[in-house]
């Protein structure tokens, strides 16, 4: 049998209002003789789309192309679980067969985006050293959780991925509520 070997890289995805997917299998002939090449993506709390996929090459899909929103509109599409299942057909074998690879992947961008948005909104030259030492403190556990939860997703331990990701959006909505103390009233009394 002629060798195929399916894979799909899923890295850069911090553009919240896109989900990009690279075709990094290997396929015996150059071109591919590939047929039907489809994606079937299930974001988290929406049904399974099936979707064209184009070979070798990087497949860009947004919030309408995974019915998300209608066609034509874009929004940010949601973090999450994402499975992806990338199959094709190859009828140079006989019998023609088809064949497939799975991905669960965690899509961390709006949360991502979130964090880049506190950490360009705090002025950690303004702080007083200990609240300065705090915010950066804060800022790397929410960076720590953000990256254990992708590393948990990547293992399959998709429960363990939520409860870090939930963990890191819950710490970055309290410090872009509250912040550093560096403003406002507490700033005035306690640094000027």
């Amino acid at each position: 049998m002629t060798e195929y070997n399916l894979d799909l890289v899923t890295g850069c995805n911090n553009n919240p209002l896109y989900l990009i997917v690279t075709d990094a299998s290997y396929y015996p002939t150059d071109p591919p003789v590939a047929f039907n090449p489809t994606i079937t993506i299930t974001p988290p709390g929406f049904d399974e789309v099936v979707l064209p996929f184009v070979v070798n090459g990087t497949n860009v899909y947004g919030s309408d192309d995974l019915g998300i929103t209608e066609a034509g509109c874009k929004q940010n599409i949601p973090d999450g679980i994402y499975c992806l299942e990338y199959t094709i057909e190859i009828n140079e074998l006989i019998p023609p067969t088809t064949i497939s690879v799975k991905k669960t992947i965690l899509r961390t961008a709006n949360l991502q985006e979130k964090f880049n948005e506190a950490f360009l909104k705090l002025d950690l030259m303004q702080c007083d050293g200990e609240l300065a030492k705090q915010t950066s403190v804060n800022l790397n556990t929410i960076n720590f959780f953000i990256q254990g939860a992708i590393a948990a997703a990547n293992n399959c331990a998709d429960k363990e991925a939520m409860r870090l990701y939930d963990q890191a959006n819950k710490m970055l909505h309290h410090l872009n509520k509250c912040g550093c103390g560096c403003q406002g009233t507490n700033y005035l009394v306690n640094f000027r």
